[in-house]
């Protein structure tokens, strides 16, 4: 529509309007709802059910075939071996929703971990705080050089952060030394023992009952008040049952993990209950990322950027500054994932594989729904991702298959996931031009 077809006929616009308007917001109950989401699937759109029946179709299977894989014991570890897939997918999906890639993050992420748990080590004794801040520091410093000089020098991000790769991994062995490890495994260091702690102790039972209820109603009322107030204001809002369900199902899932960490998993007649503190952690991470890309200008600005740069360009939108942004916040999380990796296997040392843990980031991340062309994904995908590498890997240890049939398993579903998210693409592009 041109704009002196808009000036002659105002209706049109409207009309224009409404048409690029997804049916599923324009609906005003529950069934509308479902159905108009139905028809975003059929067109391509699946969102983030394929990995869901992924997970659920992965556990099934594993615990058909071994019944121990859905004890507590299990759970809370499959929990505490996918924390550090799911950081680092997180973090690999800031340069994704760009359409660029980080093939550092691995080191990075290592980098992260070795820092912290070198500052606590006797030598140097940090409180926790600082060796943690020190090592996120660092990492978010190493984003913003590697964003700058794919920016500023207009670089292919696959051979800056190839170069990366290389490089941190250098600064790694210098870091550690001869001894190559820096153990976190001291009861007498209160630095080493937050940090491994955060992995390896858990919360009291009834503080986590009382955190999973206010965890869910901050989460309803915040939910209920944001979408009331689109209601009032006359904006697009989904239906009031769509709200109260996301509600219920938050609930429910977090009724779940809870129920799973706070039932008894040792093997001996000293109890171990509680969630482990990575839990919470992880869920605080994916909760900020979240708002920070859906909830604010920035996040609306990658998103625009992802889709179609030059466009993003042409409507004032900064596009080094948003690409810099990403690597340094890309970074920033790998750090973190580090520390957890560090924390989950009390020390950190050179024997760390970077370039399988970066294509465990990625393959994440894309089996959790986020697209490799930029312009669609959420935190969330990375989550969900991470659990069903998590999942696969522990899975396929305890029925012991090799470590070369996991990277298979792996790649298989990586396989398919790309498959799933170019198909969906082409459909919808189809869907369009059918359309038009």
């Amino acid at each position: 529509m041109t704009d002196s077809q808009a000036a002659s006929d105002p209706t049109l616009a409207v009309t224009a309007a409404a048409a690029e308007l997804p049916p599923e917001l324009e609906a005003q109950s529950l069934g509308q709802y479902f159905r108009a989401w139905l028809v975003r699937v059929r067109s391509g759109d699946a969102g983030v059910l394929p990995v869901v029946a992924a997970l659920v179709l992965v556990l099934v299977a594993f615990s058909f075939l071994n019944p121990r894989f859905l004890i507590p014991y299990n759970l809370v570890n499959l929990f505490e071996q996918s924390a550090v897939f799911i950081v680092l997918a997180m973090a690999e999906g800031f340069v994704l929703l760009l359409g660029e890639i980080d093939l550092s993050v691995g080191y990075v992420a290592a980098i992260g971990g070795a820092v912290a748990a070198i500052l606590v080590q006797p030598a140097y004794n940090c409180p926790w705080w600082l060796a943690v801040g020190a090592a996120l520091g660092l990492c978010a410093a190493i984003g913003a050089l590697q964003g700058t000089i794919i920016t500023q020098l207009r670089l292919p991000s696959f051979v800056v952060t190839l170069a990366g790769y290389l490089s941190w991994y250098g600064l790694l062995l210098l870091f550690l030394g001869n001894s190559g490890q820096a153990p976190l495994n001291s009861d007498r260091i209160d630095g080493q023992v937050f940090i491994h702690g955060i992995v390896g102790s858990s919360s009291d039972p009834t503080m986590t009952w009382i955190g999973l209820v206010v965890v869910v109603v901050i989460f309803g009322a915040v939910l209920w008040l944001r979408d009331s107030g689109r209601r009032r204001s006359g904006l697009v809002a989904p239906p009031v049952g769509l709200t109260v369900l996301k509600i219920l199902l938050i609930a429910l899932a977090g009724f779940a993990v809870v129920y799973i960490c706070n039932m008894d998993r040792s093997f001996s007649a000293n109890p171990v209950v509680g969630m482990p503190w990575v839990i919470p952690l992880v869920i605080v991470v994916l909760l900020m990322w979240t708002v920070l890309l859906e909830q604010t200008w920035y996040g609306r600005h990658v998103y625009a950027v992802g889709g179609n740069p030059e466009a993003a360009r042409r409507a004032g939108i900064s596009v080094s500054r948003v690409r810099i942004i990403a690597f340094t916040l890309c970074s920033l999380t790998a750090g973190l994932g580090g520390i957890l990796y560090a924390s989950w296997l009390g020390a950190m040392t050179t024997n760390i594989n970077g370039g399988q843990y970066v294509l465990y980031a990625v393959a994440a991340a894309v089996i959790g729904g986020t697209s490799l062309f930029g312009g669609r994904g959420r935190a969330l995908h990375g989550l969900l991702g991470g659990l069903v590498i998590g999942a696969i890997n522990n899975g396929m240890f305890m029925l012991g298959f090799q470590l070369q049939w996991q990277l298979i398993a792996t790649g298989l579903v990586l396989l398919a996931a790309v498959t799933i998210d170019a198909l969906s693409r082409r459909s919808a592009t189809s869907g369009v031009l059918t359309h038009a």
